[in-house]
């Protein structure tokens, strides 16, 4: 196994500084590391297990040397530089949004559909984190019994917006907590949103991304979109609604999955049981905190559909900055290795 030269793309940010503690963690075989960013960032330095490296201004570091570059920088940085780097002879592993839907691009969530990354022609995407999540518990299931159907409800956490959505969670909650009293009696002031369409600040919003077609949001139809395209059912039915709620760190998705032939409790848990990169809690229910900083995805409540019998309800939960992100990222890496 060959040490390889790594660029993180995006290395200041929530997701980026993850990358950089998870390849420290697994031990990945890097024989040198670079750390990219916008201007605004370049110059400063991160303390790393290979030493103090500087960050380099992406606009205009030279690719060259690179093998393997991980992109968490956005999708308009991805679609400026991915390309300079391929050109350059590296492995594009992108975290945005820009190359998941390209059909040149595999889109991969390694322990579901590790194959599709032997077809790339030079970008490899991540998904979407919500999704991410999902296809944890619905791939090993999917290949049980033939997935036919998913309804699904996201309740994602505010680092999924990066660090503004940490803040104004953060400044939200102490505007609106010295008028609790006034807050349970149903009287409360708009502490101002600047990020979400409704305060998140105890609260729900049952809106996460941005408008598109029909009413539905972009995140949305990620659900809708990647889910088929990672577990290769064109016309698999996803029903997706995507709920913003003030948490930090932890995606959970609530679904109702229906299948080619029916499936009952006792092997959706042999199944679940069985597959990579999954803890299924029967004991307890697991929660966003419990997910928080762990590789596992965690799965509960499995219980058999009621209007229609031969389903599955569960409920998955994984931290969207390491599986939902930054772990995979690593992980398709090492598939490269």
């Amino acid at each position: 196994m060959s040490d390889k030269a790594v660029a993180v793309v995006g290395a200041t940010g929530s997701v980026g500084r993850t990358m950089v503690s998870i390849l420290e963690e697994r031990d990945y075989p890097l024989g040198s590391l670079r750390l990219l960013a916008s201007e605004r960032s370049a110059g400063s330095v991160v303390e790393t297990k290979w030493g103090s490296i500087e960050v380099e201004d992406l606009s205009t570091a030279d690719p060259t040397g690179v093998d393997v570059a991980l992109f968490s920088a956005g999708g308009e940085r991805s679609r400026a530089h991915a390309g300079s780097f391929v050109a350059a002879g590296a492995v594009v592993i992108d975290n945005s949004s820009a190359f998941r839907m390209d059909a040149n691009v595999p889109l991969v969530v390694v322990q579901v559909n590790d194959a599709a990354a032997e077809h790339h022609e030079g970008i490899i995407a991540n998904p979407n984190c919500t999704t991410m999540t999902l296809m944890m518990a619905a791939g090993p299931l999917h290949r049980a019994a033939g997935l036919r159907s998913v309804v699904a409800s996201s309740y994602q956490a505010v680092s999924g917006s990066g660090r503004q959505g940490v803040e104004e969670l953060v400044r939200q909650a102490d505007a609106l907590r010295p008028g609790l009293e006034t807050l349970i009696r149903g009287g409360w002031a708009d502490p101002g949103s600047k990020l979400y369409p409704r305060p998140i600040g105890f609260n729900v919003v049952p809106f996460a991304g941005s408008e598109v077609e029909g009413g539905y949001t972009d995140e949305e139809m990620k659900l809708v979109n990647e889910s088929r395209k990672i577990l290769e059912i064109d016309d698999l039915l996803v029903e997706p609604t995507c709920v913003r709620v003030p948490v930090m760190v932890g995606h959970g998705v609530s679904t109702t999955l229906r299948f080619e032939r029916p499936v009952d409790v006792e092997e959706a848990v042999e199944v679940l049981n069985d597959a990579s990169g999954i803890e299924v809690w029967s004991d307890q229910v697991p929660t966003p905190l419990d997910s928080a900083g762990l590789d596992a995805v965690l799965v509960g409540r499995i219980r058999a559909t009621l209007g229609e019998p031969g389903g599955i309800n569960l409920w998955v939960v994984g931290d969207n900055l390491r599986k939902g992100a930054a772990l995979n990222a690593v992980q398709i890496a090492e598939l490269l290795v």
